[in-house]
């Protein structure tokens, strides 16, 4: 198991059932819910290697989410994780400058009508 850290509290682990090869992958999320899970799981679902991708909340009481990742064709799981992730953030990052673009047209048509 190995687990990612920001100060003392783990953000990211990586599990994997003995003997099990690299391209099935269990990576626990914490402090992470749906919002994020649903959202990777519809984007790591896209890549035409994966056979599996699924999450799963432990109890409504934790705040981590158990994030499966399991490929096909020798594929190492942790490729399509790390991609997924940096397409959210750019969609994310999309969202972002569009909506901010538009509230800038929104102020400028407002202070025209002044």
């Amino acid at each position: 198991m190995a687990g990612v850290e920001e100060g003392n509290k783990p953000v990211l682990e990586m599990v994997q059932a003995e003997g099990a090869d690299e391209g099935c992958i269990t990576f626990v999320l914490h402090e992470e819910d749906h919002t994020l899970g649903n959202s990777l799981r519809y984007l790591v679902m896209k890549n035409p290697d994966i056979e599996f991708c699924g999450y799963s909340i432990t109890h409504p009481s934790e705040s981590k989410i158990n994030f499966r990742i399991q490929t096909r064709g020798g594929v190492p799981a942790v490729e399509p994780f790390r991609k997924g992730l940096n397409d959210l953030t750019d969609v994310c990052q999309h969202v972002l400058n569009t909506f901010q673009a538009r509230v800038k047209d929104f102020k400028g048509q407002v202070e025209a009508m002044d």
